[in-house]
């Protein structure tokens, strides 16, 4: 493996549209949302082992969430835990973990991923990563992955490559033309015919040089914050700093703070099933269905002219249901959840609905 290699994992997320099972206190990335054994988080941490030592990867989460991953990924050295004091989106994350980076390493390579997404074809996905990591290597460049689109998807980001103008790494990796921010679906119907765009995933490649020079342009005042604490990186007095430098950070995307404003953007095309699983739409594609299309996970369950619903439940409980079709039923702890499928957008409104009313007791 090559040790400049390194890997950043962002795991602090609240999961809000995959309430009620993803709550304040263990939100998504912690669970077993697939039934397969292993956290989201820990199947994307063993994802990366495979290309990056296991010392140069790192967890950047909610300081509240810094025991469950080192409860969840038994072993990791505590100093690859990089705890956030506040939830400031993630430009000031990228920021900050690269800063961490380059006073250990000035060479580093990082590939940047949410904790949270489905892979299906992990080897594709892998031998992808790696020519990106070749390619950041050689280059000032800021590399998103970007997924060939199988549908019009309302719910995703967009990006428009520049047809004819590959890389210098060969036809997986062009220029970025443009980006779109999730679009209605008569656009969407456009953007899939035209075959320039891509879903953008949220994962990301470039040297820790590359993207603090991109910072120091587009944002400098961000930039200037993390900057001031070079001398307390990996030392005793950096959790007091980082506390005061997010006290003053903006709450930003690296998306809206650097990639939509920088020249030097690059798109990994690729297509190797994937998904962010960010709704319990996307989990059901994804999941097992019965003859009735039904996926149904957790307790006894007994279904009558049932399809294509999705029936998630506690171990100890016993659901009976009659005539669902299309329906999202959720029970966690001492919470129920009925929804169409077509009205899951509306879950997130939910949530700030009942915390408005109950404070934070069922969120």
């Amino acid at each position: 493996m090559n040790t400049h290699h390194y890997c950043i994992i962002m795991a602090g997320g609240v999961g809000s549209r995959f309430w009620p099972l993803s709550r304040m206190n263990m939100p998504k990335q912690f669970l077993d949302i697939l039934g397969v054994g292993r956290s989201l988080l820990q199947m994307t941490y063993d994802r990366f082992r495979k290309i990056c030592p296991v010392e140069n990867i790192f967890i950047i989460t909610n300081e509240e969430y810094t025991n469950i991953v080192l409860d969840q990924l038994s072993g990791i050295d505590p100093a690859c835990v990089i705890s956030e004091p506040l939830r400031k989106n993630t430009a000031p994350c990228i920021a900050y973990s690269s800063n961490k980076i380059l006073k250990s390493d000035p060479d580093a390579v990082v590939v940047v991923s949410p904790s949270d997404h489905f892979i299906q074809d992990e080897p594709k996905f892998l031998e992808l990563i790696e020519e990106g990591l070749s390619f950041a290597t050689g280059n000032e460049a800021l590399i998103t992955l970007g997924i060939e689109p199988i549908r019009p998807e309302t719910g995703y980001g967009y990006i428009q490559i520049k047809k004819g103008d590959p890389g210098q790494s060969g036809d997986n990796i062009r220029k970025v033309k443009t980006f779109t921010e999730k679009p209605d679906l008569k656009m969407a119907e456009l953007f899939l015919k035209s075959g320039d765009f891509y879903w953008n995933s949220g994962i990301f490649i470039w040297s820790v040089r590359s993207i603090l020079n991109a910072f120091a342009k587009y944002m400098p005042d961000l930039y200037q914050i993390f900057e001031e604490g070079r001398d307390f990186y990996n030392t005793e007095k950096e959790k007091g700093f980082i506390f005061k430098a997010y006290s003053n950070c903006t709450e930003i995307s690296i998306d809206y703070a650097i990639m939509e404003k920088a020249e030097n953007v690059y798109v990994l095309c690729s297509d190797f099933g994937w998904s962010d699983l960010g709704t319990w739409n996307s989990l059901y594609e994804h999941s097992e269905k019965d003859d009735h299309g039904n996926v149904v996970k957790g307790g006894m369950t007994f279904l009558y002219e049932a399809k294509d619903s999705i029936i998630r439940t506690d171990d100890n409980r016993l659901i009976v249901a009659y005539g669902l079709k299309d329906f999202i039923v959720v029970q966690s702890g001492d919470i129920l959840l009925i929804c169409p499928k077509d009205e899951e957008q509306k879950i997130k409104q939910f949530v700030k609905d009942v915390q408005m009313k109950t404070g934070d007791k069922y969120i």
